[in-house]
């Protein structure tokens, strides 16, 4: 069996025709969406991403704005500047690109967002909504993972999903979308012991430990839909958590990296940018 590709790329694309509508209607009120991205440091892979972001926003007629910080950059410093995008009526979106510096505190600063900005869902308030199946904002990588699913028509509804790994980015968030749309969820980690018996029984195996192709195919389901969230640079060239070649034998389903969900995490981004803007602009 060779597995269909699950192509970010397309669907992001498919996303990004949807948002132009709905931004045209916002225009037509006078509003443009605003995105405010808050950036510490000189990471590379950060620096990369962020202008993919900038991209994005430049094709949707997005207004962004990247507020440059230095790597010695305070707390108090930090926390300034996510107030005045908070209190900014056009900014409907703000983002705190992570991973912040040591020295800083990003559970605090993430905090200070006001949740209704907090396009990232990272906000506890957002994160809580999540947990209890309520609206909220939810953390883009996992909201981008189940638009690529139902994409693609998988039932997910009665079927074993195992992720790995349990980040408050990815991991935590993916188990609690894929509980509520019925599957039963198991999540792994460093601490898992016999991991390969559990992603072996995994009707949908969600990767995201920032390993290598640390997931290979005799750790996977024939038949399953394999989700590659990671994203690693071996050699100068980036690579996902998975062994891509084997387990695309193997599987049903597999996203590519690049090209996978590193395209929908950003379309999910700007849709809650405007999303943010909507839900503003019919507020009294």
């Amino acid at each position: 069996m060779a597995a269909k590709t699950l192509d970010g790329k397309l669907i992001a694309n498919e996303v990004e025709q949807s948002l132009l509508a709905r931004v045209e209607i916002l225009r037509q009120k006078g509003i443009i969406p605003g995105l405010t991205v808050i950036l510490v440091g000189d990471d590379p892979a950060s620096q990369t991403y962020v202008r993919n972001k900038e991209k994005a926003c430049d094709r949707l007629f997005i207004h962004s704005r990247t507020v440059r910080m230095p790597a010695d950059t305070t707390q108090e410093a930090l926390e300034i500047a996510i107030h005045e995008a908070n209190v900014d009526p056009t900014v409907h979106g703000i983002l705190v690109q992570l991973p912040l510096p040591a020295h800083l505190n990003s559970d605090r600063a993430l905090d200070l967002i006001l949740p209704k900005k907090d396009v990232d869902g990272f906000h506890d308030i957002n994160a809580g909504r999540l947990m209890k199946g309520r609206d909220g904002v939810v953390a883009c990588t996992p909201k981008g993972v189940m638009a690529m699913l139902k994409s693609a028509g998988i039932i997910i509804a009665g079927k074993e999903a195992v992720v790995v790994g349990r980040s408050n980015i990815v991991g935590k968030p993916m188990a609690m979308l894929l509980l509520q749309e019925n599957a039963t969820v198991t999540v792994c980690h460093s601490r898992t012991a016999n991991l390969a018996e559990h992603t072996r029984r995994a009707d949908i195996l969600v990767a995201a430990i920032g390993k290598a192709k640390f997931i290979t195919a005799d750790m996977v389901k024939e038949g399953a839909v394999v989700i590659d969230v990671g994203m690693n640079r071996v050699d100068g060239k980036l690579c996902g958590d998975v062994d891509y070649e084997p387990v695309a034998e193997k599987a049903a389903f597999i996203t590519p990296v690049p090209g996978g969900v590193g395209k929908m995490t950003i379309a999910m981004l700007m849709e809650s940018t405007v999303t943010a803007a909507e839900k503003a602009s019919t507020c009294p």
